[in-house]
């Protein structure tokens, strides 16, 4: 691999795209359409608005047919690969399972897999707007409000799941942080820019995940929004190195999420 995959898209999956707008808005000061576009296969998906106007992710709503066949809220992110097909094929040799296949989009040609561990994530190869070609995705930044900020991987085997996303991503992982009898959070970085973190799976987390930490303005003013607005907090903010601070939360409609930023 040349060059470092990265997050290029977050996708919400709720059954509620209404009810995670009146949370999201406050809490974040995202905009999320009232409407769905209908996409192939009458699937209603909304774009996540940032006030500079540019786009957060989607919402992708959960019908019946879906949460039948397992589908639960989660936050899931896009990594870019430059060949879809490739990509899951080396993924499932690795361990990795196909949850759904390559298929194309107006914007690209995304497929749905899982790591060996069980995490989900989409990889997708986009197809960027005419004028826009080689710019690259913003909706992650290290320090932005309004855009994910920190992937966190919670995994049942984090020496496995580091060497699975070196090998397919281009990934590094170097430094790390102790969490006690909880064992090591160890950091990721793409190229120089640290993007995450892999952590031991955790009592309380079902299954591996990807967790993402969204920028807020005010980490006070975000957890009085969350308790107000039907969230539910899992950890209260404390303070990260660099000295912001950092808190968990379940949304309205059960997707776990995390948030990041100063205390003002």
């Amino acid at each position: 691999m040349n060059k470092a995959s990265n997050f290029i898209w977050y996708e919400l999956m709720t059954p509620d795209p209404a009810g995670a707008a009146r949370f999201y808005g406050p809490v974040v000061g995202w905009t999320i359409a009232d409407t769905g576009e209908q996409t192939a296969g009458g699937v209603d998906y909304r774009m996540i608005g940032r006030s500079d106007g540019g786009h957060a992710g989607g919402v992708l709503a959960l019908n019946s047919d879906m949460i039948a066949g397992g589908a639960r809220p989660v936050w899931i992110g896009y990594l870019h690969v430059g060949d879809v097909d490739t990509a899951v094929a080396a993924i499932k040799a690795d361990g990795g399972a196909v949850q759904m296949p390559p298929m194309d989009i107006p914007v690209g040609r995304i497929a749905m897999v899982t790591d060996p561990q069980g995490a989900p994530f989409y990889v997708m190869d986009p197809k960027p707007p005419e004028g826009a070609e080689g710019m690259e995705s913003d909706v992650f930044s290290v320090t932005e409000a309004q855009r994910v900020r920190w992937n966190e991987l919670a995994t049942s085997d984090p020496d496995a799941a580091i060497a699975f996303y070196q090998k397919h991503f281009g990934w590094g992982q170097e430094g790390e942080m102790p969490m006690g009898e909880l064992g090591a959070y160890r950091f990721l970085q793409r190229g120089d820019v640290g993007i995450g973190a892999v952590m031991p799976l955790m009592e309380g987390y079902p299954v591996p995940v990807w967790n993402f930490y969204i920028g807020v303005d005010d980490i006070n003013r975000a957890l009085a929004a969350v308790k107000a607005h039907g969230g539910t907090v899992t950890n209260e903010p404390m303070e990260i190195p660099g000295g912001e601070y950092a808190m968990n939360a379940i949304d309205p409609q059960g997707a776990p999420v995390g948030f990041v930023g100063p205390r003002k």
